[in-house]
């Protein structure tokens, strides 16, 4: 299979994976507002299911070391593969939670709530299974974190008053009921986070011991837990929508290829920062980031996508300076949180 070949080499693909794990989410902003995040999902996972496999039999089936995908996933343990299946099962749930919020509340409000909230949780796994790391970081990490989302929490609702209030100003005489405000779509992205936060101790188990899954094999049975459950968990999201009404499934055929095009790219766009991961995540010795280094540019994406919200698709435009002033203590605390948590993961490797 083909690897990094230099520390430099990982490290721009490790930039590369961050960089793909904060835009991948855009796609389906662009797809528009009538496109259902449901609908998004299948097409999400079969894009996540076609670069899986398109990278297996490519970059991990070359190479010069004389082992290739199929060697891995012959002689990987069935434990193993069930922990890869599982993980991602367990975080296709999340993703579809999380696109739930972004389809009430938007990618501003979003990423902060729920990535925030996965970013808490795996501060706490990794404590667990690395209990030699500092906890004083990871926890106060873990808080400033949280302190984050709540400011996150407190702009959406602040700006989601102002806006409720101006539509009912601006509304006919005798139409004096206004829709409630609702935190929906930030307490929908923080039950994505609890289980997107979850799912890498799940990864490590399918890749540890001496019939461990390699990072493309684990990649494809990843990719399959995702397609799989997308269909099962789509019984229910579909008929008992977070949002609006119903939905068939004669719908997802009905729509145009660009829409599809655009759920799968946006499956392409996010395992590319998976496999960015995986791959990055693998090497040793002298090609090795440091832990530091590797998994703030992994955290970074969380960032990128809030940024994209605010900046690219303007989610708070026409607030007022008390909302500005919460999205930006929001932003600060993100950030602090990060770079705390990136020390206490460090200190444990």
């Amino acid at each position: 299979m083909i690897l990094p070949g230099s520390q430099t080499a990982v490290l721009i693909l490790l930039v590369a994976g961050m960089l793909a794990w904060g835009i991948w989410a855009n796609l389906f902003k662009v797809a528009g507002g009538k496109w259902r995040f449901e609908l998004f999902c299948f097409d999400f996972a079969i894009g996540v299911l076609l670069a899986a496999t398109v990278l297996a039999l490519t970059a991990g089936s070359l190479g010069f070391d004389g082992f290739s995908f199929s060697d891995d996933l012959r002689l990987a343990g069935k434990r193993q593969d069930l922990w890869g299946f599982t993980a991602g099962v367990v975080f296709n749930l999340g993703n579809m939670l999380l696109l739930g919020g972004i389809s009430v509340a938007g990618m501003a409000v979003a990423f902060p709530a729920g990535m925030g909230c996965a970013l808490i949780v795996a501060a706490f796994w990794n404590f667990a299974l690395n209990p030699g790391g500092n906890a004083a970081l990871l926890f106060g990490g873990a808080a400033v974190v949280a302190a984050a989302i709540v400011f996150d929490i407190l702009a959406f609702k602040t700006w989601s008053v102002a806006k409720a209030k101006a539509a009912q100003a601006e509304a006919a005489p005798g139409r004096t009921r206004r829709r409630k405000p609702t935190l929906k779509g930030a307490f929908l992205s923080i039950a994505g986070g609890l289980l997107i936060g979850s799912f890498w101790p799940l990864i490590q188990m399918g890749r540890a011991g001496e019939n461990g899954l390699g990072p493309y094999s684990i990649g494809v049975i990843f990719a399959l837990g995702i397609l799989f459950s997308t269909f099962v968990f789509n019984l229910f999201f579909m008929n008992l929508p977070v949002q609006g009404k119903p939905i068939e499934m004669g719908e997802f055929f009905r729509a145009g290829l660009s829409r599809h095009a655009l759920g799968a790219a946006g499956g392409i766009v996010w395992y590319i920062g998976m496999i960015a991961s995986l791959i990055g995540g693998r090497m040793e010795g002298a090609l090795r980031v440091e832990a530091s280094v590797s998994y703030a540019l992994e955290q970074g994406a969380i960032v990128i996508a809030a940024l994209c919200g605010v900046f690219l698709w303007r989610e708070y435009a026409g607030a007022d300076i008390s909302v500005k002033i919460r999205l930006g203590v929001m932003f600060f605390l993100l950030v602090a949180g990060i770079g705390i948590i990136t020390a206490g993961v460090a200190s444990a490797r």
